[in-house]
């Protein structure tokens, strides 16, 4: 995994990559590689599932809506991939929500943002 986004993106220094406390993140050579690139590695506190509850709401989110029911679909990684990258931007752009006033996220980011400039 990190290999292949150290191979497409060559500046990370200064990102801040944010984790639960996993067994796969807390591994030396993990964190030797985030470091190597200038990656600060952040995770959530032990047993503190609140730390990440937003990021944790999104993937059910993203299963419930996406995967669930259609795992047979997906034949290929790369057709996996393209379902997630459609669903993300469906979600971002497309899907509103009755908590941010029946907008999508982009729009009401946008609505925001220009009524504080």
């Amino acid at each position: 995994m990190l290999q292949r986004a150290f191979s497409k993106h060559k500046n990370l220094e200064g990102l801040i990559f944010h984790s639960d406390q996993g067994w796969q993140y807390q591994h030396k050579q993990f964190s030797e590689k985030l470091k190597q690139k200038g990656i600060t590695q952040s995770m959530s506190r032990k047993g503190n599932c609140l730390d990440n509850s937003v990021i944790e709401s999104f993937f059910g989110t993203l299963k419930r809506e996406c995967f669930y029911g259609r795992e047979k679909e997906f034949l290929t990684f790369k057709q996996f991939h393209k379902a997630i990258a459609n669903y993300i931007y469906y979600y971002n752009y497309k899907r509103i929500k009755d908590k941010i006033k029946w907008m999508s996220p982009i729009k009401f980011r946008e609505t925001f943002i220009s009524n504080y400039n």
